[in-house]
């Protein structure tokens, strides 16, 4: 990194699973840089999504570096997660056609119900297909499936932590971390955001700030994606040795059921 930028500029490691990532610094300029990001990021930009792409540069060995701003901000608390602002931001998302258009062009089909589940199914050792929570879970994802179907197709996020939407000294909202980013049901955003962060008897007037109405079909909708992405969560976190937060999850598919 030293040699794209110059020896002047301080670069240290920002941490993150992929060990990709780094801030770097130089008198007042502030940069964040990514090795090899989706080329998705520059419409995330140009739609106000992320923090503004800087430059791109493709080195030698064929990676591609890109900087963005580096932003003083925070992350938004978990109680936060109810206000307009971020029904807004999703909504904005949900309804880009560049983004859809970019998406699209990077070969990006748009997944099915039946495709997530049997991809989630391949992932499941004996273990995790053993445990009574996930067994009455897969009867429930296998008999709704087919109930599952819905015309609208967006871009999804598909980690709608609060840990990654950002908010700036100047109270502008982005939402970070785009590598899980597919074309699919609203309701995989929808149902992550509302079971995480939003009492039931609040989703209505969120859906509505969100410009939605909480239909049967998107309470189902939401419930089956939640229950999926539970499951492979399970398993992911197993796979880590990570049991207390297998644990917690495990105990989360009652909550949703």
């Amino acid at each position: 990194m030293e040699h794209l930028l110059g020896q002047e500029w301080e670069i240290v490691p920002a941490g993150g699973a992929t060990g990709e990532a780094f801030f770097a610094r130089y008198q007042d300029q502030k940069l964040f840089l990514k090795r090899n990001s989706s080329p998705f990021l520059a419409v995330l930009s140009a739609e106000g999504i992320v923090p503004k792409l800087v430059w791109t540069k493709r080195l030698e060995n064929g990676d591609v570096i890109t900087a963005q701003q580096w932003l003083s901000g925070r992350e938004l608390k978990p109680a936060e997660m109810d206000q307009e602002v971020v029904a807004k931001l999703l909504k904005k998302i949900h309804r880009s056609e560049p983004m859809l258009g970019m998406l699209s062009r990077l070969e990006k089909t748009a997944m099915s119900p039946e495709t997530i589940f049997q991809s989630v199914q391949s992932q499941l050792d004996s273990e995790v297909l053993g445990l009574p929570e996930v067994q009455k879970t897969m009867d429930f994802l296998k008999e709704e499936v087919s109930n599952i179907y819905s015309e609208e197709k967006v871009v999804c996020h598909g980690d709608v932590n609060h840990n990654n939407w950002l908010l700036d000294e100047n109270n502008q909202l982005y939402l970070i971390d785009w590598d899980g980013a597919m074309i699919a049901d609203p309701a995989i955003d929808l149902g992550l955001l509302l079971y995480w962060y939003i009492s039931e008897e609040s989703w209505d007037k969120w859906l509505a700030m969100y410009g939605k109405m909480l239909t049967d079909d998107l309470r189902l909708r939401m419930k089956w994606y939640v229950a999926i992405q539970t499951i492979s969560s399970i398993q992911w976190h197993k796979n880590k040795s990570r049991f207390q937060e297998m644990d917690k999850w495990v105990k989360f598919l009652n909550v949703i059921l």
